[in-house]
């Protein structure tokens, strides 16, 4: 299975049967990142972590009182 990055566009072959390939398949949101994409972003994830400014914003969900 051929697949391309979207950050630089370099295309790469995976296994079909591989469930990274499976995964792509069944579902259109993931996208591929190739090896080098895929480190420099975790790199540079754990450098904004480390800064102490980096924050997750999670959904507020409201509590349905008949369903607990």
């Amino acid at each position: 299975m051929d697949v391309k990055c979207p950050i630089c566009d370099k295309v790469s072959h995976i296994d079909e049967n591989s469930p990274l390939a499976k995964r792509l398949r069944n579902r259109r949101k993931h996208l591929y990142l190739c090896p080098e994409c895929d480190d420099r972003i975790g790199i540079k994830t754990k450098a904004r972590h480390a800064t102490g400014n980096f924050r997750l914003y999670e959904e507020k969900k409201e509590v349905d009182p008949y369903l607990q």
